[in-house]
């Protein structure tokens, strides 16, 4: 058999056997470009697919959730507030959790009938058991159905040489101790029912960089949370974080913030203050201003339509980032080596007095 094109019949034999004449740059080059490609293409076929499947299993609800009793403490205002309202239209029996008796009077008085109020101070073991005790007859019989531990505070809030061990407790008594006592006394009526807790944490308890006990409470609710999901998983309990960015609410207040800021600068002993100087406090309190004006947004349903998520999904998210600034600097932040941290969040607040000698803006610990 005669090959008129020698350059097609050195493909042939190079293909078949291996490389005679340079064939296998040609056909081997061909075949393993084809196989090559086709690699790539299953392989980002097969992350469309996954991404489209969560996306579908992000879309399914529970049905039959009328009714269903739903626990939410720090009702007064805020996300607690707007979440009490939201689920009453929806037609849940909310039972909404306020520190006064104020914030219980507005918020009944633009709610059905159907959503009831309970007292609670999480820093009161008293009150706690008040409010379990509530809870237990209005759900007596079907079991509480969710849990949301939404009350907290934020003050103090300040550099940690600033604080004394009552300042920690004040935060930590509410924000983590009291969270999990409720929950603790609450978890027969939410295994009964088969039910979700949804706990707030914030960014913050991912990047730690505000003195004091609200940083340390947050990560303490992004721990026990975790470990109760992994705990409680085998009852048919689901929890779930939110993570909320910095908003616009009464835990974000500047007047709340900055009187308890001077309240510290006062109690300071003369050495540290004298560290600091005068002019770092008004520095600290302009960043403090800007940083919350800039940051804070005023949509607070980013939270509250994470939360609802949580309670009415079938496959509910372990976590939730909200807010834009949460899912673009915050959280992705929290995953930069150590030093770009440090050195990105040092830019955000003023130098002491008595640092002499700046800080090294690149330190070699990662």
């Amino acid at each position: 058999m005669v090959v008129g094109d020698r350059g097609w019949g050195r493909w042939i034999s190079g293909a078949r056997v291996g490389g005679k004449g340079g064939g296998w740059g040609y056909g081997g080059g061909f075949l393993w470009g084809f196989w090559g490609n086709a690699a790539q293409l299953g392989i980002l076929a097969s992350i469309l697919l996954v991404v489209v499947c969560w996306f579908i299993k992000d879309r399914v609800r529970m049905e039959g959730l009328n009714g269903k009793h739903i626990f939410i403490t720090g009702c007064d205002s805020g996300f607690g507030n707007a979440l009490a309202k939201h689920l009453d239209k929806r037609g849940f029996c909310v039972l909404a959790a306020c520190l006064t008796e104020e914030g219980s009077r507005e918020l009944l008085g633009c709610t059905s009938l159907a959503l009831k109020t309970v007292i609670l101070d999480l820093t009161d073991s008293g009150s706690i058991e008040h409010a379990v005790e509530f809870v237990k007859a209005e759900t007596e019989g079907v079991g509480l159905y969710g849990l949301v531990n939404n009350a907290g505070r934020s003050t103090p809030m300040a550099p940690t040489d600033w604080m004394l061990i009552e300042d920690f407790h004040t935060i930590l008594d509410v924000n983590l101790m009291g969270m999990i006592e409720i929950t603790l006394k609450l978890l027969p009526l939410l295994k009964k029912a088969k039910g979700r807790v949804v706990n707030v944490a914030s960014v913050l308890g991912r990047l730690a960089f505000l003195g004091g006990g609200y940083c340390v409470s947050k990560w303490g609710v992004e721990a026990f949370s975790d470990s109760l999901r992994r705990d409680l998983q085998y009852f048919g309990v689901k929890v779930s974080i939110i993570e909320p960015g910095f908003f616009r609410t009464g835990v974000t207040s500047l007047e709340v913030i900055e009187r308890d800021l001077l309240r510290l600068w006062n109690q300071l002993n003369p050495e540290v203050r004298e560290a600091y100087g005068n002019k770092y406090y008004v520095e600290y309190l302009r960043a403090q201003r800007l940083s919350m004006k800039r940051l804070c947004d005023s949509d607070i349903s980013k939270v509250t339509k994470c939360m609802e998520h949580a309670l009415t999904a079938k496959y509910p998210r372990s976590r939730y980032g909200a807010g834009w600034d949460a899912k673009f600097f915050w959280l992705p932040l929290s995953y930069a080596p150590t030093f770009l941290s440090d050195l990105m969040l040092r830019m955000l607040f003023p130098t002491p007095q008595a640092s002499r000698k700046p800080v090294s803006r690149f330190p070699i610990d990662v």
